[in-house]
């Protein structure tokens, strides 16, 4: 039979606010046909409301528990009680953090429990930690299917948490690419106090946290201008985000004198116009899922200098569409910087390269489809019926 009515489907994250995974979120949910699904979003903890109403269709519910730290499980009854009203095909669960709501989600007698990997924090990088390991090994029984971001988190399931492969579905994150496009010259951006042509902008865009390692940016920031008196004169640095890192960076910068000669932007929500107003983009992260914040900014044109961490490596193209360096390793980082401040024409070419990349292999339109077609196979085999078909032309907004 064929299935008229939208298809429920609940989506748990940790926390619903500004983030690579969040963003995602965001996306897929304006993006796949409204006449198939119905979509609420359960934040485990809080939810920040000006980061919601990126959400296009005012009918997708958003619902914050409040969890305090450690284990959910004084949420279990909410979240039985939630699903049992909401009768979701589909619970998708997105990182460990919000694992362990599949306990109530297969109480409450969901039929298909879809889990994501899509990175991992500074505490795990390399995913050896064995108590980690062990509590996703814990709640592999109750897992229908999972979905992992990258080849390295593909690998991870399969291996030391011994998912069947076939139980495990590669789907990679995808990009606007209408969105995040270049516009030939580099836009001046609203707020930054560089407004001089001469000036070389590099930039990076993210929580400033331990993960996301922004002292290292800044610390070869400083090594940069100091081993080059041109790129001391010319070379400007944009952070754009907020965290608990901005006052050591802050510090760094003083120490060395550069204080005037970075930008502490704090949080942006224009980021498409951010980067284009940029002439690099940095990602000094000590541990990445698949970053948003890279496929943006080739998306835009940008050569991506980032860290051989998580996935990047799947994104960037070491030599063709910017630099891979060692995380943590500043002294690398400076010296890939001050190799594309003096040949800017290889920077450009990256930057091409990069956006072409971005256009063959991590189109929106192609993550949005490729999760529509693996929902509805799931539901379908679930209740014994077909799923609405995309409309002519792909998918549709809502």
């Amino acid at each position: 039979m064929t299935v008229t009515a939208p298809v429920d489907v609940v989506h748990v994250v940790y926390r619903f606010a500004v983030g690579g995974l969040e963003n995602g979120l965001v996306n897929l949910v304006n993006r796949l046909p409204a006449g198939s699904w119905r979509h609420t979003i359960v934040s485990l903890t809080d939810i920040d409301h000006s980061f919601a109403r990126r959400l296009s269709n005012p009918a997708v519910r958003v619902v914050g528990l409040g969890k305090g730290p450690g284990h959910a499980l004084p949420l279990y009854p909410r979240l039985f009680r939630l699903f049992r009203q909401a009768r979701p095909a589909i619970v998708h669960t997105r990182n460990l953090a919000a694992l362990e709501a599949t306990v109530p989600a297969w109480a409450a007698g969901v039929p298909v429990r879809v889990h994501g990997e899509h990175g991992r924090d500074a505490a795990d990088p390399d995913g050896r930690n064995r108590r980690r390991q062990w509590i996703r090994k814990l709640y592999r029984p109750l897992v229908t299917q999972y979905v992992a971001l990258s080849t390295e988190l593909e690998r991870y399931l399969a291996g030391p948490i011994g998912v069947a492969p076939e139980r495990i579905e590669r789907i990679v994150n995808g990009v606007d690419t209408a969105r995040f496009a270049p516009v030939g010259a580099r836009v001046a951006i609203e707020g930054c106090p560089f407004k001089d042509p001469e000036s070389w902008l590099v930039g990076t865009v993210g929580r400033m946290e331990t993960v996301k390692d922004q002292t290292s940016l800044a610390t070869a920031f400083v090594a940069a201008s100091a081993q080059s008196a041109e790129a001391r004169r010319r070379m400007r640095l944009v952070i754009v985000g907020d965290g608990p890192l901005r006052n050591d960076v802050d510090a760094i910068l003083r120490a060395a004198g550069l204080r005037n000669q970075a930008w502490l932007a704090g949080e942006r929500d224009d980021i498409p116009h951010i980067l284009r107003g940029l002439d690099c983009f940095v990602l000094p992260s000590l541990a990445e899922g698949v970053s948003n914040t890279i496929l943006e900014a080739m998306a835009t044109g940008l050569p991506v200098l980032a860290t051989r961490v998580g996935a990047n490596a799947e994104l960037v193209d070491d030599g063709a569409t910017g630099r891979l360096v060692p995380a943590g390793d500043s002294g690398a980082l400076a010296h890939a910087l001050l190799a594309l401040f003096d040949d800017r024409a290889l920077a450009t070419t990256m930057g091409s390269a990069g956006r072409a990349r971005v256009e063959q292999r991590f189109s929106l339109e192609r993550m949005v489809e490729r999760y529509h077609l693996l929902y509805s196979r799931l539901a379908a085999s679930a209740t014994g019926g077909d799923v609405r078909a995309p409309e002519a032309g792909g998918t549709a907004r809502h």
